[in-house]
C-alpha cells in the first residue's frame, strides 16, 4: 500500500510542475513599455543608484558626452555664423534659446522612457539658458541688469523644480551656481547691500527647504560656502562701509543653516555622519573667522560676546536635535569643536585679563571632572570632549607659565598646581585604563612643587634641601599606600636634586655651602636608596603574593 501511495504523490507532483511550465509558456510577452518601467524600478532599488555595480557609469557617459556635443555643436554654429556675418546677435541668442528650449522639451519627452538617462538633455539645455541670459545683458544690452537678475530666478526655479521632476541632484547644483553667480555677473541690479542681503538670504532659505523636501544635504550645504564667500566678497567690493548689512547678513546665515541642519535630521531621521560632520566645519570656522574680522574692525567690545552667543547657538541647535530623540556623536562633537574653538578665542584670548589665567588655569582641572560627569548624565559627551580638549590646553599652557615663572606670582601658584596634579593621581591611581595619564599627572605634579620650592627659597642650600624632603615624602607615602609607581617617581625628585647640586650649587659657591649642598644631598639620597629597596621588596612580595 505504501508503495502505491509513493507513486500517486509522485505522478501528482509532475503534473504540477508539468501545469506551472504550461502556464508560464502561455503567458503573454511584456510590452517595451512594461520592459523600460521595469528597468527604471530596477534602477530606483537601492542597490542600483549612482555609484553602485548595477549602474556602471558608462550610459551616464555617453549621455553627458551627447548633450555636451549639442551644447559645443551651438557655439561653432554661433561662431561659423559670426565669420560669415549672416548671424546677428539676435539671432545667435535666438538659436541657443531654441537649442535649450530643444533639449529641455526633448528630455521631458523622453522622461517616460528613461528618467535618469533623459534628465541628462534638459542640464544641458539650462546651462545654455543661464549663458543666453547672461549674454543678452552683458555683450549686447539686450536686456537691462535688473531684467536680467530676474531672468536668473525664475531660471533657477525652473532648475530646481526640473531637478525634482527627474529626481537628479545635478540639477539643484546648476541652480545653486547659477543663483549665487548672479551678482557677480549682474553688480548693477543691486542698488545696496541691503538688496544683496534680501537676495542671498531668500536663496539660503530656497535652498534649505530644497534640501529637506528632496532628502540630500548637498545642495544646501554647497549653497551654504558660496553664500558665505561670495556675499563677503560683494559688500567689500561694493559698500564696505555698510557693515552692519553685512552683520545681520552673517547672524542671518547661520541662523538659516542651523535651522535647515536640524531640521533636516529631524524630518528624515538622519543625524550627521562623520563625514557630513567634516563638511559643516569649515562652513562653521569661515563664518567665524569673518564675522570676528568685521566685528574686531567696529565693535571691538562686543565682537568676543556676540562670538560666544554664535557658539551658543550652535550648541543649543545640537542639544534640540538630541532632546528631540535624534543624538547624533558626529554632530555634537562638531558643535562642542566649534563652541570650544569660540570660547578658547573670544573668551580666554580676548576678554580674560592676563593676570587672572594662571588662576582659570588653576580651575581647569575640577572643572574638566564636571563638565565630562554632566557630558555623559546628558549624553551631551560630543560636546564635553573638546570642552576638556580646550581645558587641557589651558591648565597647560598656565602650567608652563607658572613653573617657568614667566610672572612674578608664580610662586605659590606653582605650589597649587603641583597640589592638584597629586589629587588628579590620587584620583586615578586606581584605575588602570588610565595609568598613563595618572603617571603624567604625577610627573607634572613633581615639576610644579619643585619649580614651586625654587620661586619661594632664595637660599641654594634650602632648595636642595626642600627639592630631598619632597623625594623622601614621595618615598614615605609610597611605602604607606603600597604604591610602587609612586615611589619611582621619587627618583624623578633625586635625579633633579643631584643635577642641580653638582651642575649649578658647587660653581661659584663659597667652601661651606658647598659643603652643605653635599652633605644635604647624601643624606637625602642614602635615605631615598634605603626606603626605595623597601618599596622593590615590597614590590617583589606584592607579585609573589599575586602568583
Amino acid at each position: 500500500m505504501s508503495t502505491l501511495e509513493e507513486r500517486l504523490a509522485a505522478i501528482e507532483r509532475r503534473l504540477e510542475a508539468l501545469e506551472s511550465r504550461q502556464a508560464a509558456e502561455s503567458a503573454p510577452a511584456p510590452t517595451p513599455e512594461q520592459t523600460w518601467r521595469a528597468y527604471e524600478r530596477l534602477r530606483e532599488t537601492p542597490a542600483a543608484q549612482p555609484g553602485s555595480p548595477r549602474d556602471f557609469p558608462v550610459t551616464q557617459i555617453l549621455g553627458w558626452t551627447g548633450a555636451s556635443a549639442i551644447v559645443l555643436a551651438m557655439a561653432y554654429l554661433i561662431r561659423l555664423g559670426l565669420e560669415s556675418g549672416w548671424l546677428t546677435p539676435a539671432r545667435q541668442l535666438g538659436l541657443a534659446l531654441l537649442a535649450a528650449g530643444g533639449l529641455i522639451a526633448g528630455g521631458l519627452r523622453l522622461r517616460a522612457e528613461d528618467r535618469a538617462y533623459a534628465g541628462l538633455l534638459p542640464a544641458g539645455g539650462l546651462v545654455i539658458l543661464y549663458l543666453v541670459i547672461y549674454g543678452a545683458h552683458l555683450l549686447y544690452g539686450f536686456i537691462d541688469a535688473r531684467t536680467a537678475a530676474v531672468l536668473v530666478i525664475l531660471t533657477s526655479l525652473a532648475t530646481l523644480g526640473l531637478g525634482r521632476l527627474f529626481a537628479s541632484e545635478l540639477y539643484a547644483l546648476f541652480a545653486v551656481i547659477g543663483s549665487y553667480s548672479a551678482p557677480f555677473l549682474l553688480p548693477a541690479s543691486y542698488a545696496s547691500v541691503t538688496d544683496l542681503v534680501i537676495y542671498y538670504s531668500a536663496w539660503s532659505a530656497t535652498f534649505c527647504a530644497y534640501s529637506i523636501w528632496t532628502g540630500s544635504r548637498r545642495p544646501y550645504l554647497l549653497a551654504a560656502y558660496l553664500a558665505l564667500l561670495g556675499f563677503n566678497q560683494l559688500w567689500r567690493e561694493l559698500a564696505p562701509a555698510q557693515w552692519q548689512a553685512a552683520l545681520v547678513f552673517q547672524l542671518a546665515h547661520l541662523a538659516i543653516f542651523l535651522a535647515g541642519t536640524t531640521v533636516y535630521s529631524l524630518r528624515h531621521k538622519s543625524p550627521l555622519g562623520t563625514a557630513e560632520a567634516l563638511a559643516h566645519l569649515p562652513l562653521l570656522l569661515i563664518f567665524y573667522a569673518l564675522q570676528y574680522e568685521l566685528l574686531a574692525l567696529h565693535v571691538p567690545d562686543a565682537a568676543p560676546w556676540i562670538a560666544l552667543g554664535s557658539a551658543a547657538l550652535v550648541a543649543m541647535a545640537a542639544g534640540v536635535a538630541t532632546r528631540l530623540g535624534l543624538p547624533s556623536r558626529a554632530g555634537t562633537l562638531l558643535a562642542g569643536t566649534y563652541a570650544a574653538l569660540v570660547v578658547f578665542h573670544a573668551g580666554y584670548v580676548e576678554l580674560l585679563p592676563e593676570r587672572f589665567a594662571p588662576w582659570v588655569g588653576a580651575l581647569t582641572l575640577p572643572l574638566a571632572v564636571v563638565i565630562t560627569l554632566a557630558g555623559d548624565r546628558k549624553r551631551l559627551s560630543g560636546i564635553a570632549q573638546p570642552m576638556r580638549v580646550l581645558l587641557a590646553v589651558v591648565f597647560l599652557l598656565n602650567y608652563l607659565r607658572v613653573t617657568l615663572s614667566w610672572e612674578a606670582q608664580g610662586d605659590w601658584l606653582a605650589l597649587l598646581y603641583g597640589i592638584e596634579l597629586y589629587v588628579g593621581y590620587a584620583l586615578v591611581r586606581h584605575r588602570p585604563e588610565i595609568k598613563d595619564l595618572g603617571v603624567a599627572a604625577l610627573v607634572l605634579g613633581h615639576v610644579a612643587v619643585l619649580a614651586g620650592a625654587m620661586q619661594l627659597l632664595d637660599d641654594r642650600f634650602l632648595v636642595s634641601l626642600a627639592w630631598g624632603v619632597t623625594g623622601l615624602a614621595a618615598l614615605g607615602l609610597a611605602f604607606r599606600l603600597r604604591d610602587p609607581l609612586l615611589g619611582k617617581s621619587s627618583l624623578l625628585v633625586f635625579a633633579a636634586s643631584a643635577v642641580k647640586v653638582f651642575v649649578f650649587d658647587l660653581s661659584g659657591a663659597a667652601p661651606l655651602a658647598r659643603i652643605g649642598s653635599l652633605l644635604v644631598l647624601g643624606a637625602t639620597l642614602y635615605a631615598g636608596g634605603w626606603m626605595y629597596r623597601r618599596i622593590q621588596a615590597m614590590e617583589v612580595t606584592g607579585g609573589a603574593r599575586s602568583g
